[in-house]
């Protein structure tokens, strides 16, 4: 299998619900490093997996909606905690979302086996979700 990874930055505001998250029950500040990475399991008649400027202006659009937001604020996670790992989640969902509407070129969209995004929320510790983009 094939891989490629991009990676961008956002920085956000939000707050939990729950005991569980002691003081970031609190509003806060966070500043992820977000990691995309496709794969496809052979590469296009140019030996890549697709476009790296494609694959970046697809991942910063995506993005772009959460920078410098407060998620608690967003329509999209209403009644729901902003986890790192929720957010690797709705970040992957869009990006699949857009592969299948032809970001990355029909071709290539189509021949793409999979998404992983992986949030940094610090030097220490990170999640992330993957999910496959055949069915």
């Amino acid at each position: 299998m094939f891989r490629l990874v991009v990676r961008e930055h956002i920085m956000i505001a939000h707050s939990f619900q729950g005991e569980v998250f002691g003081p970031a029950q609190k509003l806060h500040g966070a500043t992820f490093v977000v990691d995309l990475e496709l794969s496809r399991p052979s590469l296009d008649e140019n030996g890549i997996i697709c476009d790296i400027g494609l694959l970046s202006e697809l991942l910063a659009s995506v993005l772009k909606p959460l920078n410098y937001q407060n998620l608690d604020e967003l329509p999209q996670f209403e009644g729901r905690n902003t986890t790192t790992e929720v957010l690797a989640e709705h970040i992957a969902r869009e990006v699949a979302k857009r592969i299948h509407d032809g970001a990355l070129g029909v071709e290539a969209g189509a021949a793409m086996a999979g998404i992983k995004v992986m949030l940094g929320e610090s030097h220490v510790a990170w999640a992330s979700y993957e999910m496959s983009l055949n069915g």
